[in-house]
């Protein structure tokens, strides 16, 4: 199934805590929407059998992480897991806007403080950034997380951020509160379709 909608490129970077479906909501837009493609992050862990570097990911050594971060390469990294670091380049974004696609992406409440931060000091990326939080009840998250099969520790933990996450939900351009993944899916294009007429008709800068 396709959406054909204005073509005006937009960069919709989604949010929200484990359970919230926000990767689904990403993965869906992709398939089912043809300019839209995935922001291709960049990581230093090691490929997995079948991962392709530039298309799954920009896969970097520690070194040559290093030296992007000192080159203020990155919009926004993080460790995860203490154990390797992810971030977005800032071509991964621009490249693909400035060719007119579309773009999105799924981060954590962190990496998009970073974004915003960035567009503060980018017009291109101030026009077309657009930040979306998946909101969950908590009872409900709670379930969510009970039903894949995680132990009571990771659960806890989970909910643990999740709480943080929801106190973030204010800052964002756009809240959608999690029903099922029609009702979700069909509110995303709904604030693909908003975000898309402000841009066409923001000056380009």
């Amino acid at each position: 199934m396709s959406h054909p909608l204005p073509p005006t490129p937009v960069l919709l970077v989604l949010a929200g805590p484990a359970g919230s479906g926000k990767t689904t909501l990403c993965e869906r837009l992709v398939a089912e929407a043809p300019s839209f493609t995935r922001v291709v992050t960049s990581t230093t862990r090691d490929p997995r059998p079948g991962e392709v570097n530039g298309v799954h990911y920009h896969f970097f050594t520690p070194a040559e992480f290093d030296t992007r971060i000192a080159a203020g390469a990155f919009l926004e990294w993080a460790w995860v897991h203490q154990k390797n670091r992810y971030g977005t380049l800032a071509s991964s974004v621009r490249d693909p806007l400035a060719a007119g696609r579309s773009l999105v992406i799924n981060v954590d409440v962190q990496g998009v403080e970073n974004f915003r931060r960035a567009a503060s000091s980018d017009a291109v990326l101030a026009r077309h950034l657009a930040t979306v939080f998946i909101d969950v009840p908590i009872p409900e998250l709670r379930i969510r997380l009970g039903g894949r099969g995680e132990s009571e520790a990771e659960i806890a933990h989970r909910m643990a951020t999740a709480e943080l996450e929801l106190r973030e939900r204010g800052k964002f351009d756009h809240v959608i509160t999690s029903r099922d993944r029609e009702t979700d899916f069909a509110a995303l294009l709904a604030i693909w379709r908003e975000v898309a007429t402000r841009v066409a008709a923001s000056p380009a800068g």
